[in-house]
Order: C-alpha cells, then sequence, then structure tokens
C-alpha cells in the first residue's frame, strides 16, 4: 500500500491500519518499507510512504484482494 502523509514514519516501524474497502471495513499490520518528500509547498512537506503488509489473515487478504480487482475492473470500464 502507498500512503501520502504530512509527518514522515519511520523505517521498519510496525502499524495497525484501518482500511475502508467499499463497504468493508479490516484491520491489518503494516510495515514502513520505505518513505520519501514528494512535495514541498510552502511550509507543507508531503511524504509518500510504501506499506508491506505483515502476514495478514487470509480473510483479510481476500477482502484486500477483492477490492483491488472491483477497482481495476471499475477503471478499464471508464477506460473504453
Amino acid at each position: 500500500m502507498q500512503v501520502e502523509t504530512t509527518f514522515p514514519l519511520q523505517l521498519d516501524s510496525l502499524h495497525d491500519f484501518r482500511l475502508t474497502l467499499g463497504d468493508r471495513s479490516v484491520v491489518v499490520k503494516g510495515r514502513i518499507a520505505h518513505s520519501r518528500i514528494s512535495d514541498v509547498d510552502q511550509d507543507i512537506i508531503t511524504y509518500r510512504t510504501g506499506i508491506e503488509f505483515i502476514e495478514p489473515s487470509e480473510r483479510v487478504a481476500a477482502a484486500i484482494q477483492v477490492f483491488v480487482d472491483e477497482l481495476a475492473r471499475n477503471k478499464q470500464k471508464t477506460e473504453k
């Protein structure tokens, strides 16, 4: 997963993330895999951070996969 924040996240730190996937909500543990400054606008710094999910349960992994597949289908429809 990739997120943008206005604050840095420490590399290799672990966090619990609540993801809203359409009408579902799941909690997954993630490790901060990489982070970089993506934008500087006056006094605001934006960080783009990559998060690696850590051993998601089968139920959570399935919910994420269904959501991603649905996004891909919707994108294909709009591109046609």
